[in-house]
């Protein structure tokens, strides 16, 4: 007989997602994911300034603010069909992939590594032993004996004093957990060295972007960063060094810790690259705009049906057709009024709730499809759609990761391994490798333009009478983001986001057809109901972030809060 297990709410994530699962014979056989929070950004934005938009966009989210705010402004000026100097795009581009890493190291090490690394089972550990493993995986300088010894005498003291703090709550001692309490010593290190290196990439995003999180140099035609190598009031030159500075930092760590950490994790536990598979057809956008209007990438993107590379085919440009014509949303599973399928051009946001329904609406998330199908979204899609146009630097560290696993395994992974639980965690680190390497060569690229004289960051917009329509979109951390705005006479007149976790956590859509999150659970193993520990392991492989929702709901219908935008 099927058990029924509901955690309500998902923790380690940003916002409020409930999953229900049914257990039959020790594995899932039914699965819901409701999103619990309304965004309703969407209906503050309208009979706005469209120059204003990307100030309240980026505060959809208090994790996922520059991803916001750059998609935001590259809608309005697909609108306006405007062409962006190249120090702006350079200066976007360095803060999308600072932010981007930063997203990465935070989400391996310290929201989703305690459902693999028992902390409590470190303090078993031979600090000796851990540092001579650590040693022996990768020259990251911060492997030594004092510091394993360090880090387990500060975990020791959580534990004496009976209180865990930060790693309060944790499955400690699940059976599911297998890691040797050396292994699990050293994952535990890294989690606190992490804690320093995630604050690199935020500060690179604080000194181009002025404030973080919600940067502050954003605007429709470019970038409010005054160039003058002289002036202190402005992008100085000590400003980028101190940028590059932070970035050489961050390079060590990705690639002498975070990537054979998570090939460490991969070899220890390869059965989860047979688990978690869930919806295989990918979709990814290009990004890192190398010129003016959007026509040439570093980055590939495109779409990829049912898992096969070979029918890959890409998305080229901003306002690209393919795209455009390919994405439509659905309500029938949600809580809103009406549940036709629609572009966002056409998109609504009127709430109308219900009660959690099986077969019926459950959750504020809709259900996004490209071209009548569900697709995955995030750095498994990029990884997958990157080695499918050929991109070097993607397929360089895939290929490092996969040797890696297969050596410390003793197995032969294949690529179809990376369908998987384990195989998210494997692409968000080659991913946050590749990224690394294209914000160090955008840093590059900045000092050289301003080297030719060039100082240009922005072009003023026009807004033409009657209706313009644009969109935006940008690979972020979780995967395709997408603005949609209309425009008549200079006002916003509809505005929706369609946001990486709407594609991921969808519940049933048009055709009844589930979900990402939902397809993931299927067959996942769960040894013990009371503590879904495997359930937690799929779901957060996804890096979930329900707070692109940010309206909180009263079931007694009592208000909670009120806000006034003036």
């Amino acid at each position: 007989m099927a058990t029924r297990v509901t955690v309500d709410p998902v923790t380690r994530i940003e916002g409020h997602l409930r999953v229900d699962v049914e257990v039959d014979g020790g594995k899932v056989t039914k699965a819901w994911a409701s999103g619990q929070m309304w965004r309703g950004i969407e209906t503050i934005l309208t009979g706005r300034d469209p120059r204003d938009a990307w100030i309240f966009a980026q505060r959809i989210c208090g994790v996922c603010t520059t991803v916001h705010a750059i998609t935001s402004v590259r809608a309005v000026e697909n609108a306006l069909q405007l062409e962006i100097p190249k120090n702006a795009q350079y200066i976007r581009n360095m803060i999308m992939t600072a932010h981007a890493i930063h997203d990465h190291v935070v989400h391996f090490y310290h929201l989703s590594a305690l459902d693999w690394v028992d902390v409590v089972s470190a303090l078993e550990a031979d600090p000796h032993k851990t540092a001579a493993l650590a040693e022996s995986l990768s020259d990251w300088p911060q492997n030594s004996y004092a510091t394993m010894k360090q880090a387990q005498d500060r975990l020791r003291a959580f534990v004496g004093s009976g209180q865990l703090g930060i790693f309060a709550n944790g499955y400690w001692g699940h059976p599911a957990m297998k890691l040797s309490p050396e292994v699990n010593l050293l994952a535990a290190t890294h989690y606190l060295q992490a804690l320093e290196v995630q604050r690199y990439a935020n500060q690179i995003v604080s000194i181009l972007g002025g404030k973080n999180p919600h940067i502050q140099n954003l605007a429709v035609g470019g970038v409010a960063n005054p160039i003058n190598l002289d002036s202190q009031s402005t992008l100085t030159l000590e400003r980028l060094m101190q940028v590059k500075d932070m970035i050489d930092k961050l390079g060590v760590f990705i690639k002498s810790a975070y990537l054979t950490d998570v090939s460490a994790i991969g070899a220890f536990y390869a059965d989860w690259t047979t688990i978690g598979a869930g919806i295989t057809s990918y979709l990814s956008v290009p990004d890192i705009p190398l010129d003016e209007t959007g026509q040439n990438f570093a980055m590939p993107g495109g779409y990829i049906a049912d898992g096969d590379l070979a029918n890959y085919k890409p998305i080229k440009t901003f306002g690209d057709e393919f795209f455009r014509e390919g994405v439509k949303e659905a309500a029938k599973h949600s809580w809103y009024a009406n549940d036709a399928v629609l572009h966002p051009f056409d998109g609504e946001t009127v709430p109308k709730y219900t009660d959690f329904q099986d077969d019926g609406k459950y959750s504020w998330i809709k259900s996004p499809t490209f071209y009548g199908k569900p697709a995955q979204v995030g750095p498994l899609a990029n990884v997958l759609c990157g080695v499918a146009a050929g991109h070097e630097a993607t397929k360089r560290y895939l290929g490092q990761v996969i040797n890696n696993v297969n050596a410390l395994a003793g197995i032969e992974l294949p690529l179809s391994g990376l369908h998987s639980t384990i195989g998210r965690h494997a692409a968000r680190a080659i991913r946050a490798a590749v990224l690394h390497e294209e914000l160090e060569r955008q840093w590059h690229l900045l000092m050289e333009n301003i080297g030719r004289g060039d100082t240009a960051t922005y072009v003023r917009p026009e807004f033409p009478k009657g209706e313009v329509r644009g969109f935006g979109f940008h690979e972020a951390p979780r995967g395709v983001l997408s603005h949609w705005v209309v425009i008549d006479n200079g006002v916003i007149k509809n505005y929706q986001a369609v946001v990486p976790t709407t594609w991921n956590a969808a519940p049933r859509n048009q055709d009844d057809a589930i979900g990402p999150y939902e397809a993931s659970l299927m067959d996942n193993p769960v040894a013990d109901p009371e503590r879904p520990l495997e359930v937690l392991r799929t779901v957060h492989s996804f890096d979930p972030c329900l707070a692109c929702a940010v309206h909180v709901f009263d079931t007694d219908q009592q208000q909670v809060v009120r806000v006034k935008a003036l």
